[in-house]
């Protein structure tokens, strides 16, 4: 690639010839050698092959009822969704807008209460530990 921009030095098209006739000896020689170095793979690679064909053969069974998958819900008991509220007129009303009103709250099934928790008190240090 780089020596097809260099435009200062002429090609040697004999020269280049004599590499590519090189190359594809080397590819040819090395072709024919190949069986005898690295043969005992093929015959590795169809053994692997039969025997994962047996045990996909012997791993086809019925899967448990509990992975069958379950029908569909019907439309009836399915989640409804309301209509939302009208869009406020200002930006400051835009904010929760939708959770004010009860029935789009995001806590479908209450507040989530978890004790609030201090690292400094688990580790037993005193409070201003830390300032």
């Amino acid at each position: 690639m780089a020596d097809s921009q260099r435009t200062s030095e002429p090609l040697n098209f004999v020269h280049q010839d004599e590499i590519w006739k090189a190359h594809i000896k080397a590819e040819k020689d090395s072709a024919k050698v190949w069986p005898s170095k690295w043969g005992f793979l093929t015959e590795v690679y169809k053994e692997h092959e039969r025997e994962s064909v047996k045990l996909k053969e012997k791993s086809r069974v019925e899967p448990p009822r509990h992975h069958a998958s379950r029908p569909l819900t019907p439309p009836e008991k399915q989640e409804q969704v309301g209509p939302s509220p009208p869009v406020p007129q200002t930006t400051q009303g835009f904010i929760g807008w939708r959770s004010a009103h009860p029935h789009l709250q995001l806590e479908k099934y209450g507040m989530v209460h978890h004790g609030r928790r201090s690292f400094l008190k688990e580790l037993d240090w005193p409070l201003n530990a830390c300032i």
